[in-house]
């Protein structure tokens, strides 16, 4: 029917396979929620050869406190590590972030 056809496309993270998109040109990390009509983003800016500056992470309101955050900060330091860049974490949630998951390789790569 109609109605559960509906259903199947509220957003949960818990059973929707959650694709962060990585828009190089943009600088910035996107999830697509609820078709491409929402969007979680997380923004970061060059701002030396091999320098990242995360800046900040935006989820909308309709979709707090589900973790999708999450899943764009471990994007963005996977970035890091994976391309050799030095971050510099303005953003207060990537910060919180790579505490409640302190792997050795994001600390390499991050200004203290």
């Amino acid at each position: 029917s109609v109605h559960s056809a509906a259903q199947a496309n509220a957003f949960d993270p818990n059973t929707s396979q959650i694709q962060v998109e990585h828009d190089k040109k943009r600088r910035q990390f996107v999830i697509r929620l609820n078709g491409s009509h929402d969007r979680a983003v997380l923004l970061y800016e060059y701002v030396g050869k091999k320098t990242v500056d995360l800046q900040h992470t935006e989820v909308p309101d309709a979709y707090r406190g589900r973790g999708i955050a999450k899943h764009l900060a471990k994007a963005a330091m996977d970035f890091v590590v994976e391309e050799d860049l030095k971050a510099h974490l303005t953003c207060w949630y990537i910060q919180k972030y790579v505490k409640e998951n302190p792997q050795p390789q994001y600390f390499e790569h991050i200004y203290q």
